[in-house]
C-alpha cells in the first residue's frame, strides 16, 4: 500500500466545492461517476445551479477515474464524516456501492439515487432518464430515414452498464416494427469511439464491402467512431447516437449525423438536487422520476446548440411531476 498516501491526497483534492459555501448553509453532497464524462459534467452543473439558487452549499465528490469503486467508497465515507445534510448519488457500480448506500442510511443522511438505480440501499427517490424510451425513439428515427428497409449495424454499450442494457432493449423492440431491416452485425463497442471506429473500418475493408444503410449506436462516442470510419473510406451512411452532445449537434447541423437521443445528465442533477432540498424542508417528493427526453435531428437541433451544462434547469413543476 505504499502508494496509498498519494491516492488519498488525490481523492481529497477533489472534495473542494465548486460553489462558494454560505455560512451555516445546508450542504448537499453530489456524487458523479467520472471527472471528464460529459453526462457527469451536466449532472454537476445542474446540481450546482439548483443549489446556488436555493442558497445551499453543493459539495462535489468526483472519482479521478471512471468505475473506481474503492475511491467512491472512500468518498462516501468522507461525505458521512463531513456530516452532509443530504446526498445525491450517482453510483459507479449499482451492486458494489450498495454497502456504501446502506452506510449513508445508517448515518441518517437522506439519499437521492440518480443516473443508475442502486440494487439496494433504500434511497428516498430515484431520478433517471428513460434510456429504453429514448433508445426506441432514436432507433425509429433511423429506421424511418432508411425507408423501413436495408442493412443495419448496431453498436451496443457494455452489458454490465444499466444504461446500455436498457438502450439495447429499446433498439430491439423498435426493430420488431421494421421487419425489412436486416441486422448485419450487432456488437458491444464498449461505449468507446476508437472501438467503434476500428470495428466499422474492418467491416468496410472486407471484400466484397457490405452495404451498410444505417448505424445505430447506443452513445454518441460510438456514433462518432462510425462516422470517422466512413469518412476515411470516403463513404457515407445514416448514423444515430445517444447523448445529444455538443459534437453530435454540430455533426447533425453539418449533415454528417442523422440524429441523437438527448440523454445528457442535466435533468438528473437538477431534479435530484431539487428533491434533496425538498426532503430537507420536509416537503413531499416523488419516489421515482424517469425523464423522457427528445430525439435531436435537423428539425430541432438549434435549441440544443447550447451545451447541456449551460442550459436552464428543468424543475419538477415544469415536468408536471408531483
Amino acid at each position: 500500500m505504499k502508494h496509498h498516501g498519494a491516492w488519498l491526497a488525490t481523492a481529497i483534492t477533489i472534495l473542494i466545492p465548486l460553489g462558494a459555501a454560505s455560512a451555516g448553509a445546508e450542504t448537499i453532497a453530489v456524487f458523479t461517476k467520472a471527472a471528464g464524462n460529459p453526462i457527469a459534467r451536466a449532472v454537476r452543473a445542474g446540481a450546482q445551479a439548483v443549489g446556488t439558487a436555493a442558497g445551499i452549499t453543493i459539495q462535489q465528490y468526483i472519482p479521478t477515474s471512471a468505475g473506481n469503486v474503492p475511491q467512491q467508497q472512500f468518498l462516501v465515507d468522507e461525505a458521512i464524516r463531513a456530516k452532509s445534510d443530504a446526498i445525491v448519488f450517482g453510483p459507479v457500480d449499482v451492486k458494489a456501492m450498495v454497502p456504501s448506500a446502506q452506510k449513508i442510511k445508517a448515518a441518517g443522511i437522506p439519499l437521492i439515487n440518480i443516473s443508475d438505480k442502486l440494487e439496494g440501499g433504500d434511497a428516498i427517490s430515484f431520478v433517471g432518464t428513460d434510456d429504453y424510451g429514448i433508445a426506441a425513439d432514436t432507433a425509429r428515427t433511423l429506421f424511418k430515414a432508411m425507408g423501413g428497409k436495408g442493412n443495419l449495424v448496431i453498436l451496443n454499450g457494455p452489458d454490465n452498464v444499466p444504461t446500455a442494457v436498457a438502450r439495447q432493449r429499446g433498439f430491439k423492440d423498435a426493430l420488431k416494427e421494421f421487419p425489412n431491416i436486416k441486422v448485419l452485425l450487432e456488437k458491444d463497442a464498449l461505449y468507446a469511439r476508437p472501438s467503434a471506429s476500428d470495428l466499422i473500418k474492418a467491416m468496410l475493408a472486407t471484400s466484397p464491402t457490405p452495404q451498410i444503410d444505417g448505424i445505430l449506436a447506443a452513445n454518441d462516442a460510438m456514433a462518432f467512431g462510425a462516422i470517422e470510419a466512413f469518412k476515411a473510406a470516403k463513404k457515407k451512411t445514416l448514423v444515430v447516437g445517444i447523448n445529444a452532445s455538443k459534437e453530435a449537434v454540430d455533426l447533425i447541423k453539418a449533415g454528417d449525423m442523422l440524429a441523437s437521443g438527448d440523454d445528457n445528465g442535466l435533468v438528473e442533477g437538477c431534479l435530484g438536487t431539487e428533491i434533496a432540498i425538498r426532503v430537507l424542508h420536509k416537503q413531499p417528493v416523488p419516489k421515482e422520476v424517469m425523464a423522457k427526453t427528445a430525439v435531436v435531428d435537423m428539425s430541432n437541433y438549434q435549441q440544443y446548440e447550447i451545451p447541456a451544462e449551460k442550459r436552464p434547469c428543468p424543475t419538477l413543476e415544469s415536468m408536471n411531476i408531483k
